[in-house]
């Protein structure tokens, strides 16, 4: 079976795809809206199309929304490496002046949210705001997943166990492109809430997800995030990454969680406070799991839209 044209994933709707050139690399984005800028960055088998629902709302309140397809996702390119925390901020950041703006809103999505704790600690000047959805703070999920996984003390580890899964090489890439990327579903299934889980909205919003991951280069890159930040915690550069973000941002945060989120837990999340700026706040939504941005998108979008507004 040939696997799926890059290009493929630039889905058509009320937004503008293109490519920017940011970092070396170029960068693929959906942009709709004026108005100040929001840049969204999605999580772990993701893609631009992650955001579909808030590219739409938010463009709507009158903000200039743009959905990114990380490096090594979607029809973004995929060098061989990149994947350290650095370099991604410098994507970041150099996507957001390549826009040509001197800022923005970032909002991310579990790896994505990790994502925009990071460089809202390290180019605190190109971030007005920070919104996490389904993430805590890199040292708060540090320190969570570093405990001994015995009893309730331990339940991060265990539930983040794919991060072991993911170190080996050649298989996970294998096995989250075997079958059309149904163990990909299968994760995502897993990782959501109850309500969502089953329903065909489930189904159709998977699926572009899964013919993104058959993109070649998709899934060795979907894993080298993993990669690194798991092997860096063994290297000089694993204490060099916990001192640049080991600080209170200087922007206030936006934190939206699922109470039913089994991937990263809601006591998980809540430990970031120590990190979290001015004028932030956190938000439980009930019966929604890992992804409140698709389980729960009118919520969700309605969150932003107040905690933005009143900035």
């Amino acid at each position: 079976m040939t696997p799926p044209d890059p290009s493929t994933v630039r889905t058509p709707g009320p937004w503008t795809h293109r490519d920017v050139s940011a970092n070396g690399i170029l960068l693929h984005v959906a942009e709709a809206g004026q108005g100040e800028p929001v840049l969204l960055l999605h999580g772990f088998g993701g893609l631009w199309w992650s955001w579909h629902h808030q590219l739409r709302h938010l463009a709507d309140a009158g903000y200039r929304v743009v959905a990114v397809d990380l490096r090594g996702y979607g029809d973004s390119d995929k060098p061989p490496r990149g994947y350290d925390a650095w370099t991604l901020a410098g994507d970041v950041a150099g996507l957001i002046r390549a826009l040509g703006e001197r800022s923005a809103h970032v909002v991310g999505h579990a790896w994505g949210g990790l994502l925009a704790w990071s460089v809202a600690a390290m180019r605190p000047r190109v971030v007005r705001s920070v919104s996490v959805l389904g993430a805590a703070h890199p040292l708060a999920l540090r320190t969570a997943v570093s405990r001994v996984p015995l009893g309730r003390r331990g339940a991060q580890a265990r539930a983040m166990r794919h991060l072991l899964r993911f170190q080996v090489p050649m298989a996970p890439e294998k096995w989250l492109t075997a079958d059309d990327a149904a163990n990909l579903s299968a994760l995502l299934r897993r990782w959501a809430g109850p309500q969502w889980r089953d329903t065909d909205d489930f189904v159709a919003t998977t699926e572009p997800l899964r013919h993104a991951m058959g993109v070649p280069g998709v899934a060795h890159s979907a894993l080298e995030y993993y990669r690194w930040a798991f092997r860096a915690q063994f290297r000089g550069e694993g204490r060099r990454f916990r001192k640049d973000v080991d600080t209170r941002v200087t922007m206030p945060v936006l934190q939206l969680h699922g109470e039913a989120d089994p991937c990263v837990l809601p006591a998980t999340a809540r430990d970031s406070t120590p990190w979290r700026g001015p004028r932030s706040r956190f938000v439980s939504l009930p019966d929604v799991g890992h992804f409140p941005h698709l389980e729960a998108p009118e919520r969700t979008s309605a969150e932003l839209v107040d905690f933005l507004s009143g900035l």
